[in-house]
């Protein structure tokens, strides 16, 4: 890169940064400045400038590790890309405008110096981008993994007896690991009766009971009995208009009933014992 800009940068950093922020902060939407402490926003803005800074100065491998652990703190954050990608057109902008009102960019000098700023922003925009845009879509895969762990866990909370609450909508690719963790987790658990929990099922349509009445034949060829609870009288009333027949296993309407019947059907019951308090 052109020597004189180089210059000009490092002995100009702090200037250059200050300016660099208020621009930023006001174009910013609340996306980047409402979710973080000004603080933070401050601290993280410097790490930027000092990013941009390092890949005149560092090598490209310690640029591009620089780069990696940014993009992973950034998305963290939740700072868009446009925001970034705006973020070094405005610093170039800054440094540009600041040198031509000091006289180092003249008219002589200027086609020069344009073409020095964009043989620098161009491929550092475009390696910005794309480690942005892997980080991003890295850390999706990991969040759907840890969602798709969650979205149907098998819970023991007696011997024999667990328990798989269901939360949200109910698709093709959610069944599957429905049906999964409950072959798993009877095998797992040693379980004589399952409850599947539909509490937090908003809507139980053709496909949901299809997809339910398949768990629990699956869970019954595993030698394990299966128990509907949590039907809310609006989904029951959709069960009979649509003439879904759950005939083949035991339906409670609540998850406390539920577990009582299972107690039963292992020959167990709760009691009271008079005078404990």
């Amino acid at each position: 890169m052109n020597s004189t800009i180089l210059n000009y940068i490092q002995n100009n950093k702090d200037s250059i940064f200050n300016e660099w922020l208020d621009a930023t902060k006001e174009n910013a939407d609340e996306r980047v400045t409402k979710v973080v402490s000004d603080q933070v926003f401050i601290g993280t803005s410097r790490e930027f400038i000092d990013l941009i800074i390092s890949n005149i100065k560092s090598s490209n491998e310690e640029f591009t590790s620089k780069l990696s652990d940014f993009s992973e703190k950034i998305v963290r954050l939740g700072w868009p890309l446009s925001f970034v990608t705006k973020g070094l057109q405005t610093f170039g902008k800054i440094v540009f405008e600041d040198m031509q009102e000091t006289g180092i960019v003249t008219q002589e000098n200027q086609m020069k110096v344009i073409y020095e700023f964009d043989s620098w922003m161009t491929p550092m925009v475009n390696e910005v981008v794309n480690m942005y845009s892997s980080t991003w879509e890295r850390t999706v895969s990991l969040q759907k993994i840890a969602l798709q762990e969650l979205s149907a866990p098998l819970i023991p909370v007696f011997e024999g007896i667990t328990v798989m609450p269901l939360v949200g909508t109910i698709d093709t690719e959610r069944a599957k690991q429905i049906m999964e963790n409950l072959l798993n987790g009877v095998v797992k658990h040693r379980s004589e009766v399952v409850l599947i929990d539909i509490t937090g099922v908003p809507v139980v349509d053709t496909m949901v009971a299809h997809h339910i009445i398949q768990a629990a034949d699956a869970v019954r060829l595993v030698g394990a009995k299966c128990m509907l609870v949590g039907i809310r009288p609006e989904i029951a009333q959709t069960i009979v208009n649509l003439g879904i027949d759950l005939n083949q296993f035991t339906t409670k309407n609540t998850l406390k009933k539920g577990v009582e019947a299972a107690l039963e059907l292992t020959s167990r019951k709760i009691v009271n014992v008079e005078g404990v308090e």
